[in-house]
């Protein structure tokens, strides 16, 4: 039976959906490449890698033994927190005064994401956002990553709604199917990491070009099921 619900909760990605983190992401994949004498990969390739957790990304990217695995993490957070210097990381368009609309209407807003669960308060303690943001999620939070349901499922259950209530934003293929798992609506950004042909293979229910444009979305629509 169809049932109509309006969006009270918006779970949100954050590298390629909040903020611009490719650069840095990609400067630091490659300096763990470089420094532990790994076989080369393009930054297209090592970009293609965001969205999936730290721990799979370097075995992912190149095949290496849990050992190598391992050491390639903990090498990438040093040369990570090396690299994010202030200004390394940017806002996308619109997102902040989006986000202070959003929660003025009443509007739940939280992060599900694949990175931990540190930075995420870092950086939102850092653009002013964190005041917007009911409840943060990262990898370290859940047993299963994107796009694995868990994140989404988590969330729904630590704030007492539904999955008709929800709006999944993201800008990757595990960012859809983590919201299409759970049940949750979906809508993926192409200003990010993602390709709009591969958001619109995961039949998301919408694709939006700048965040802005999510007031839309969540205003004047009642989603159907």
């Amino acid at each position: 039976m169809a049932t109509d619900a309006k969006v009270k909760l918006a779970i949100l990605d954050f590298d390629g959906t909040i903020a611009d983190t490719q650069a840095l992401i990609v400067d630091t994949m490659q300096g763990v490449i470089e420094e532990l004498g790994l076989e080369k990969r393009t930054r297209a390739q090592c970009a293609a890698m965001i969205g999936l957790p730290l721990e799979k990304t370097f075995s992912t990217l190149i095949p290496m033994s849990d050992e190598m695995n391992r050491h390639c993490a903990k090498t990438y957070e040093r040369i990570y927190r090396e690299k994010n210097t202030l200004g390394a990381v940017t806002l996308f368009p619109h997102v902040y005064e989006t986000l202070e609309k959003l929660h003025a209407q009443g509007i739940v807003l939280t992060i599900a994401s694949s990175r931990h669960r540190w930075s995420l308060i870092d950086f939102t303690e850092r653009f002013g956002i964190r005041k917007f943001i009911t409840y943060i999620l990262g990898a370290d939070d859940v047993t299963h990553a994107k796009p694995h349901p868990e994140p989404v499922l988590k969330t729904l259950q630590e704030l007492n709604f539904t999955p008709e209530e929800a709006l999944v934003v993201g800008d990757t293929v595990y960012d859809i199917k983590m919201g299409q798992r759970a049940k949750a609506h979906t809508c993926g950004v192409t200003y990010g990491n993602g390709k709009r042909s591969e958001l619109e293979k995961t039949v998301t229910e919408y694709i939006i070009d700048d965040f802005g444009q999510l007031l839309e979305i969540i205003n004047n629509t009642t989603m159907s099921r």
